[in-house]
């Protein structure tokens, strides 16, 4: 179980790559506008990861957010996008706060089940 959903984790990631280095026209559209659509990107990535890696938030935490910036420095080449610190101040924050979920969801599980949270 866990593997299928590290695979979905693994697929939630690759859409978000291809949505923010694709070409602009093949990027979902919504009425949360960019920032909206951004921060809910990266809530669901930060707690899909989250969820994912359980015993390793710090680390996976840090991963993210260096990966992230990485995401948007790549911008630079990619045609008809560009690379801004906004968006990676909103896409950072927003996956902290998907990873920040995940450990609340790990706590109250293991409270639940009265075990030790991970």
């Amino acid at each position: 179980m866990k593997i299928l959903f590290r695979l979905g984790t693994a697929a939630l990631i690759a859409a978000v790559v291809f949505a923010t280095l694709g070409p602009a026209r093949y990027r979902p559209h919504s009425p949360l506008g960019q920032d909206g659509e951004h921060a809910l990107a990266f809530v669901l990535v930060g707690l899909a990861v989250g969820l994912s890696f359980p015993q390793r938030r710090l680390r996976v935490a840090a991963i993210t957010v260096v990966l992230i910036g990485l995401l948007e420095i790549m911008q630079r080449w990619a045609p008809g996008r560009h690379a801004r610190l906004e968006d990676f101040l909103v896409d950072a924050g927003a996956a902290c706060l998907g990873l920040v979920g995940a450990a609340a969801i790990g706590w109250l599980t293991a409270r639940l089940h009265g075990s030790r949270p991970r």
